[in-house]
């Protein structure tokens, strides 16, 4: 279990400097990161599963969140929100192998970890 939420923080991570630069992730950037700190195999298999599912369907899962967040613009949720929700809303959607509370769990969990104190409040929605 711990490696999976490795894992998320590890997607975070990625999905936040895609968000930010624009730049999508190479396999450069998996690989990068996992020399500048031990990331195993299967951690980084699953990030990189988590990321590239989530930016292939970023349009459909901005929507989802923009009509779940009423009143609220993408740009205005802060980045690290942004990302673990797009990654929550990805793995809901996408991944029948992870169960949903499960998903909601590690959401929480992240946000309270790599985001404000208020943050995992709104996450949980």
């Amino acid at each position: 279990m711990m490696k999976r939420r490795k894992a998320r923080e590890f997607a975070l991570q990625i999905l936040y400097q895609y968000d930010i630069t624009g730049h999508p992730p190479d396999d450069e950037t998996f690989n990068g990161r996992r020399e500048g700190s031990p990331v195993a195999g299967d951690v980084n298999d699953f990030a990189k599963d988590l990321v590239l599912g989530t930016i292939e369907n970023i349009e459909e899962i901005d929507g989802i969140l923009l009509s779940a967040a009423r009143n609220w613009e993408i740009g205005r949720i802060a980045a690290v929100d942004r990302g673990i929700l797009r990654l929550s809303i990805y793995e809901l959607l996408f991944r029948d192998d992870i169960p949903a509370a499960v998903t909601l769990n590690e959401a929480i969990e992240i946000a309270k970890k790599y985001s404000t104190g208020e943050s995992y409040s709104f996450i949980n929605g």
